[in-house]
């Protein structure tokens, strides 16, 4: 039988409070297939009805979720050979890294609370190409302050209608990624077509 995570995960934070709160975001800044934002909503719709502590919930919440970030890029970072052994020699791993390079951090900014479906691949891609990691991480600390202030407060607002919100933020950000994927397929589309200047 399978077991549905969402509502397991709510029924864990019902239980333990907001100490669950951090490990679940923790483990979620870690890349594991857990419904981060789904968690950050309800926790907002909690706090409202007195079910969780406003400033312990929203504090270690948040300091769960850096932490993960964190040690994400450190596992990226000290597994950075076998990365680039398997993907440094592709040109689209090279084209992603400079592109990265010149334009990382509003990459790991907008991946911490829009397109948080990207966030583990911007992470390791970060950690492996030798982005800064004091610069990385002030980007996380705002991405996801920005992530954990907007949904919170989202679910603060809706109260016990926070599952539609819920689930329209979860489309919206689906379409948004779609719209991303598309606009970067035909750029390369277009690209590809495009002949270099003849040499004078």
């Amino acid at each position: 039988m399978s077991v549905d995570i969402s509502s397991l995960a709510l029924t864990w934070i019902g239980t333990y409070g907001a100490p669950m709160v951090a490990g679940l975001l923790f483990l979620s800044g870690l890349g594991l297939p857990l419904p981060g934002t789904l968690i950050v909503i309800a926790s907002g719709a909690f706090i409202r009805q007195n079910l969780l502590d406003g400033y312990s919930t929203s504090l270690l919440g948040y300091l769960g979720t850096i932490a993960g970030d964190g040690l994400l890029y450190a596992i990226g970072y000290f597994a950075s050979t076998h990365i680039e052994a398997r993907f440094g020699e592709t040109s689209a791993w090279k084209n992603a890294s400079k592109l990265f390079l010149s334009r990382g951090g509003i990459a790991i900014y907008l991946t911490r609370w829009l397109l948080t479906a990207l966030a583990l691949p911007v992470t390791l891609i970060a950690a492996s190409s030798g982005y800064h990691f004091r610069k990385f991480y002030l980007f996380v600390v705002l991405g996801e302050l920005t992530w954990i202030a907007i949904y919170g407060c989202l679910g603060y607002a809706f109260g016990s209608q926070w599952e539609l919100i819920s689930d329209f933020i979860s489309n919206f950000s689906g379409f948004i990624l779609g719209a991303l994927v598309l606009g970067v397929g035909i750029y390369v589309f277009v690209r590809s077509f495009k002949k270099p200047a003849a040499s004078p």
